[in-house]
Order: structure tokens, then sequence, then C-alpha cells
């Protein structure tokens, strides 16, 4: 690395923030609250005033399932989206999708249009409702050939339409699924509204069941499957970021000596905020109030230079979209701060990595939330009831969850100290357990008041103790209302484990339904039939609850004889796509076809490959490019200053110690690296060439990145080519 390059980092980082953004004023120059302009880049039919007040009842109607959505409805609506984007400063449109690659897409159409030799702007029914991408140049894993390309985009009416701002103009955005020509999901999108259908059916169907009215105009209509992703992240200097080919080319370090301080003092942890930091937040928080995102915390995460994000609860397809667009707006706004936002997993080795905790609820807006244990949840029968399912779907498809959270990225995250174990399990904390387990045991539990917090200081407020505590080490938490799925990775788009937990818990509500129906039909009262429920589905799940320390070795034991899978990489992970038995309840469900399955199985497989394989190459470019260079520059100092001290009849001891030391590092990197690169010659992209990256070659990279460090700690720093951690971590 340059000094020049250090020195503009450096310049970026203790420099007043002076950059200017948009705030919204009002026509006075105030800034205006929040709740003035959230929103604002939102399309909001019922503010149309296009439409008429029977058109936004139809559309209503529509979004309620309770109409179908008409070409005529259809016109309609699209001109008043038109008119409110053309307003606004838009030009073009684009259907926004996600396609397997786990990201977004978007391909931009101009309004423009020529009738009658005259220049328009245009936007038909057509147009909103589908579009053509070139379905053979996305992650199809094998479905499509490439003469195949036909595929379509189609709206999702349920998630909200919105503008993007950008330098020079504004975009029309259309939230989308992705489909091939067959009508397979190409997307993440299409199995995760499947899955949030299904839920709704069996949910409502168990509400009705079990408390609804036997008139048939108030039973019970849906469920709403609500979620929330916490979002972790990591901001670096672009500056120096740029000078570290392996964060530009994989997003995470491939190497680097720990630095003497880095978050075991555990003062970084909701501390003072950077005021270049606190600019970026602020900047990005204006962007995603514009678009309706409801962004609610901001604060310093553990590790030095991590940060987090936190949006208020939404339903789930809206959710999983937000999220996507929050990762966006990280990004974008990162770099007009000179900085750059990293999603990755674990970008540094030695300090935390990032998750993305997905907050996993159902609700009714009749029966509120299934979730929420009341006052009195010992005597909460439906809730304990539901509990009790939840745990069965883990029990029965907890490999899938894991499964679900697979990636190159989150392998190096999962069991590390501040994540959880790659073994899916659920904590429930002691109340909850104690209910439980009374319910198991066929016995009354008495109930137990958790009363205040003695804090020996009058002049404090009185705390009310929580029912239950928080565990960290745990990949499924019970958090009061919620579960939540802290195992989720930072990049990953959440709609993949949110579509399998959706199956998961749909699965055993169907059966639960079945058994319901039958015992009240024969006798039993609601109350004792969900009590019997609850008792039979917790015995039999029970080993997925585990309240103690997720990271210890003991509980990786005791997990192994409770027969819990213990998937630990995602070679491991991944073939359970595979097996068609294990997924037969997807399929029963509707959620996948066999062939969207196997379409799965392929691209992850060969993604997972194919990162790897980066990282690898990426690796071995700088091996021979910096560090080799940079190392055997050094030794010919070293060699020049001990034959000049011999000259002189002086002892080199010292100096001679450290070009051994140094010399047998560097030989035993090249012996590697050769080793690697041998590794890399004729490596495909199927399931065993993922199992020999996970147990043979990514081992070995971890090795050479520990010889690395020894050489970054031991080559005068003048020589090192690379931005340290010292220079990425901290320099803000």
């Amino acid at each position: 690395m340059t000094k020049a390059v250090r020195a503009q980092a450096m310049l970026n980082a203790f420099k007043i923030p002076t950059r200017e953004f948009n705030v919204p004023k009002d026509v006075n120059g105030n800034p205006l609250r929040v709740s003035e302009y959230y929103g604002e880049n939102v399309f909001d039919y019922q503010k149309s005033e296009i439409l008429t007040k029977q058109d936004k009842q139809d559309i209503a109607d529509v979004l309620d399932n309770k109409k179908d959505l008409t070409k005529e409805m259809a016109e309609k609506f699209a001109n008043a989206v038109l008119n409110w984007a053309t307003s606004k400063g838009a030009t073009h449109f684009t259907h926004w999708f996600q396609p397997l690659t786990g990201s977004t897409a978007e391909k931009h159409d101009a309004f423009l249009s020529i009738e009658n030799g005259k220049p328009i702007e245009k936007l038909s029914a057509s147009q909103l409702i589908q579009g053509e991408p070139d379905a053979s140049s996305f992650p199809h894993g094998g479905s499509r050939s490439t003469f195949e390309a036909r595929g379509y985009t189609s709206w999702d009416f349920t998630s909200p339409i919105f503008l993007r701002s950008h330098e020079n103009g504004k975009t029309l955005t259309i939230p989308t699924a992705f489909v091939s020509y067959t009508g397979d999901a190409l997307d993440t999108k299409t199995p995760m509204l499947r899955s949030c259908s299904q839920l709704s059916k069996a949910a409502t169907k168990f509400l009705n069941i079990t408390g609804g009215s036997k008139r048939a105009d108030d039973e019970f209509k849906s469920v709403d499957v609500s979620c929330g992703c916490e979002q972790e992240y990591f901001l670096i200097d672009k500056a120096l970021y740029f000078e570290r080919p392996d964060l530009v080319m994989g997003g995470r370090t491939l190497f680097g000596a720990s630095t003497s301080r880095n978050q075991q003092l555990e003062d970084h942890y909701f501390g003072t905020i950077p005021e270049r930091v606190m600019a970026f937040m602020q900047e990005v928080e204006v962007e995603l109030y514009r678009l309706g995102i409801p962004a609610k915390t901001r604060h310093n995460e553990v590790a030095p230079g991590q940060f987090e994000l936190a949006p208020i609860f939404d339903k789930a397809n809206v959710a999983v979209d937000q999220n996507q667009m929050i990762m966006s707006v990280l990004q974008s706004v990162a770099t007009k701060h000179e900085m750059v936002c990293l999603l990755h997993e674990k970008p540094f080795g030695g300090i935390n990595g990032s998750g993305k905790h997905l907050n996993w609820s159902i609700t009714n807006p009749k029966a509120g939330n299934l979730l929420d244990p009341s006052d009195t949840p010992h005597t909460n029968y439906r809730f304990l009831a539901v509990v009790s399912i939840i745990l069965e779907a883990l029990n029965k498809y907890g490999g899938h969850l894991r499964t679900a959270i697979a990636s190159h990225s989150n392998d190096h995250r999962l069991g590390a100290n501040e994540a959880p174990p790659s073994i899916i399990s659920a904590f429930l904390g002691d109340t909850l357990t104690k209910i439980l387990d009374a319910y198991g045991a066929g016995e009354k539990y008495t109930e137990e008041n958790p009363g205040f917090l003695d804090l020996g200081a009058e002049q404090l407020a009185r705390l009310v103790r929580d029912n239950t505590d928080r565990n960290r080490t745990s990949p499924f938490a019970f958090t009061g209302n919620k579960f939540e799925f802290r195992a989720v990775g930072s990049s990953q788009n959440v709609g993949i484990p949110l579509t399998v937990l959706n199956a998961a818990v749909t699965d055993v509500f169907n059966d639960v339904n079945e058994r319901l129906e039958k015992d009240i039909a024969g006798g039993m009262s609601v109350d004792d039939a969900l009590i019997a429920v609850t008792k039979d589905l917790y015995n039999g799940a029970k080993h997925v609850v585990f309240n103690g320390d997720g990271y210890s070795q003991e509980w990786q034991d005791e997990a192994a004889k409770r027969g819990l899978p213990n998937l630990k990489t995602s070679a491991d992970a991944l073939k359970l796509i595979a097996d068609s038995d294990a997924n037969n309840f997807l399929v029963k469900l509707g959620v996948y076809t066999p062939t969207e399955l196997k379409t799965r199985y392929n691209v992850r497989v060969e993604r997972y490959c194919k990162h790897r394989e980066i990282e690898f190459k990426t690796l071995v470019n700088m091996i021979h490019k910096d560090i080799i260079p940079a190392t055997i520059q050094y030794k010919a100092m070293l060699a020049s200053a001990i034959d000049d001290q011999k000259d002189c009849k002086i002892d080199p001891k010292v100096d001679t110690a450290v070009l051994n030391g140094i010399n047998d590092k560097l030989n035993e990197l090249f012996d590697k690296t050769s080793k690697l690169n041998k590794g890399l010659e004729n490596l495909g992209e199927d399931i065993a060439d993922a199992e020999k990256i996970a147990n043979e070659l990514l081992p070995l990279s971890e090795e050479i990145a520990e010889v690395i460090g020894y050489l970054e700690e031991n080559v005068s720093e003048d020589l090192w080519p690379l931005p340290t951690y010292y220079d990425l971590l901290f320099v803000k």
C-alpha cells in the first residue's frame, strides 16, 4: 500500500463530514419531520387524483383477495402510477426481481413512446404486469438451455411500487417475481409467496378450529407472516478497500494479522458513533424513510468498524423487499461518503462477523399475534400449542433450516464465537420451558411472579423482570412474542430461510389441524384438545430445546447424543436439497416443484464452488504479486545488513534469526500455495468438488493465511504492500 493511499484514508477519516445531501425541507427551508416525508417515493393508490372512489375500492378488494385483477383495472392503475411517477421526475420504469443470485436484478425501460409521430409518456397494463428478461442469462441450474431464453417477470401487487433516485433522475421500480417459460420459479420471491399462502391457510384453519365462530361471515379469513430483519454490516474507507483485491473480488480479507486491540475490551458495542459514520447513517435513514422503509434503530455492533440497522416489522414479502433495498441503500450511500459497506458474513478474521437476525411471527387482525404469550402464558393454550408446533417443525426439519442459510460466506460465521452453531436448536427461556415441561409431564404449572429488579438506588425507576432472558448463542430463540432466527447470514436474501421456515411450520400445522378436528368431533373440549396436542408435540420435540451456551463443546457433544444434525459446511448441508424424500413436504405443499428443487441444488452447489474458486485464485494472485515480492525485498535488506555487520566484525544474531524465520515461512508459503494451485486444477462445480473445497482446499487456504499473518507481523511495515487490519478497522 502506498503512503499516499494511507494518507488519503486518514484524511477521509478525520475530516469533519461536509457532504451535503438532500434533507427534505418545507417551503421556508426548515427540515421536515420524518412523518411529513415518510413514504414520499412510494406509490399510494389511495392518494391518487386520477383513480375514482370505486377504482380505489376495486384495488383494495384485489389486495384483499376479494376480486381478481382485470385488464381494465390494471390499465387504470398503470395510468395512475405513470401520472405519479412522471410528476416526480421519473423517466424510466423497471421490473425489479430477485433471481437465484440472491441479490436483485433490473432492466430499465423508458416511458417514452412514439405515437402518430409524437413523443408521449406511456405505461400500459401489460408493461406493468409482465416483463421478459433473458431466463438463460441468470442462474437456472440446468433447467434452461442457452437457446431457451424466454422468461417472465410478474408484478407482485402486494408489495409497494416505489421510486429509486439517481444522480440525474428517478426510476419507477415495480417489485416482481421471475419465472421461466414453463412456469418454474427462477427467483426467491415466488416460493416465498407460496409458503406465506400455505402457512396462512393452515394457521387460519387452526384458528377457526380452536376459536372461530360458527357463522361463516365471522370466521378468521387469513393469517399474515410478519418479520423484521436486523441488518449488520462493516464500513471501511474506500481508498483502502481498493488496495485489497480480496475485498474487491470476494468481500472478505483472505488473510490478515490480528491487531493487539480489537473487541476484547468490549468498548465498541453501543459506543459513541463516529461523526463520519453518523453522517452516513443519517443519509441512509432519509433515503429509507422516503422509500417507506421504517428504519428504527442504529448502533455500533461488537466488532470495530461494525454497525447495525433494524427496521420495524412488516408483512413477510414486503419485509424481504425492504431488506434488499436496505442492503442496496447502505452500499450506495457509503460510496458517497468515501466508504464501502461490507455485507459479507466474515470480512475479517479474529473478530465478530455479521448476521441478519430474522424476527418471525404470525398474526391475524382479530386474533392478534399467535406468539404473544399474554399475561398468563400457562393458561394460554393456543399460544402453547403454536410454540409446540414450531418446535416440532424444528425437530422434523432442522436440517432444512440449516440448509436454507448455507453459503460459502456464512460457513465462516456459523459456530464461531459470535454466531450460533450449525446445530439448529431453540431457546425458550426458563419460564416457558418450565410451563411446557409441566404440560409435557401432565402436571399443573404454578405461576411465578417475575417481580421487580432491586437496583439499590432509589433515584432509578423500577424495572420489571422479564419472564425470560435472551440468548445470543441460540440459532432460533423465542424473544417475548416472536422467534428470532439468528443464524441467517448478513448478505443473504432472507426469502430463502423464510420460505423453508414457513413450509416447515405449515406441514406441522396441517397434521395438528387433522388431529384437532377429530378430537373435538369426538367430544373433547377445545382447551383439552390443545393441551393434549401441546403435551405430545413438546414431548416429541423437546430435545431441540437448549437454553444454555450454544458455543460450548459440551453442547455439541450433547446435541450429538440427542441426534440433532450438525451440518458444519455448505457442502454437507446442500446435499439435503437433493434428497427427494426429505423434501417431499415442500413439494406436497406446492412451495417448490421437483424441478425447482433440482434447479436450486445445482445453482447453490455451483455458486459455492465458484465463489471459493474466485477466493483461492485471488489468494494465489496476491501471494505472487504482493506477499512474495515484499518478503523477498525485506530478505535482501536483512541479508545485506548481515553481510555489512560481518564485515565490521559484529555478530548479526538478531538479523540472522529474523531472516531465518522469515525464510522458513516464505518457503512454507510457496509450498502450500503450489499445493493449493495444484488442487485448483480440474476443479469442477458438482457436490464432490464442493466437498473437496470444504474439506481440503479451504483448510489449506486457512493454513496459508496463518503463514501470511506471520510474515505481516515480521516484514517491515514500510514494505508491506497491503492495508492491514489496523488500517481497515480503525480508520473511520
